[in-house]
């Protein structure tokens, strides 16, 4: 599970940090806005945590120009602004979800689970191709009607190549969607991972791409 953290106060980011990896959660960690909001338009996270006063980029600017892109990530805000008016301006910039400071991490973990459980809720269409059935809300895959079990990396894989089919995908798009920033890679890791999948299905599934990276064809 992926997730942006925003958040320019170094021993409050540090100690999100450390709480939350135990529990599963990948943490690629900002400490101002324009970076931010720079990568929430270029990878791929599943939730953002983010403060709003941070340098270079308020909070409610980086949300505002989030959510006019289309941008649909589930935020959830951080911040020392109690008042309602605040709390308002928030929300209505797009926030899912407000926790003022000080903060207890295990409240901050509960708030992190509901807004991915909605998150997950929401209507996705299924993916169809060749006999393959990827489900994203239930993370449920088949192939020619039976139950496929895939680890987290070759269903996150499976899913960008399915989406986008007929594009090749590079290799640093796709290591972008499936590590943080400061897991250790392998360097034959995403090989790997394609040749499961291909062992999985059936050796025409992905293609590779020379020199660039892979794509499934339409």
């Amino acid at each position: 599970m992926r997730i942006l953290l925003v958040e320019d106060d170094q021993a409050l980011g540090e100690g999100i940090r450390t709480a939350l990896k135990p529990e599963g959660y990948t943490v690629d960690w900002l400490q101002d806005g324009a970076s931010a909001l720079h990568a929430l338009s270029h990878e791929s996270f599943e939730l953002a945590i983010l403060d709003l006063g941070l340098p270079r980029m308020d909070g409610l600017q980086v949300l505002k120009h989030l959510r006019a892109a289309a941008n649909p990530v589930p935020v959830l805000v951080l911040t020392a602004r109690d008042a309602t008016s605040d709390r308002i301006a928030g929300l209505d910039a797009g926030a899912d979800d407000y926790l003022i400071k000080p903060f207890d991490v295990a409240e901050l973990k509960a708030r992190l689970r509901a807004l991915l459980r909605r998150s997950f809720q929401r209507p996705q269409p299924a993916l169809e191709y060749r006999g393959i059935r990827l489900d994203p809300a239930s993370q449920m895959v088949e192939y020619q009607g039976q139950a496929i079990n895939l680890p987290r990396k070759e269903f996150l894989l499976l899913h960008e190549l399915l989406i986008q089919p007929g594009r090749v995908l590079t290799r640093d798009k796709l290591q972008q969607a499936l590590y943080g920033w400061d897991e250790e890679v392998e360097s034959n890791a995403l090989e790997v991972h394609v040749h499961h999948l291909r062992k999985k299905f059936f050796p025409e599934l992905i293609r590779t791409v020379r020199g660039v990276g892979y794509l499934v064809d339409k």
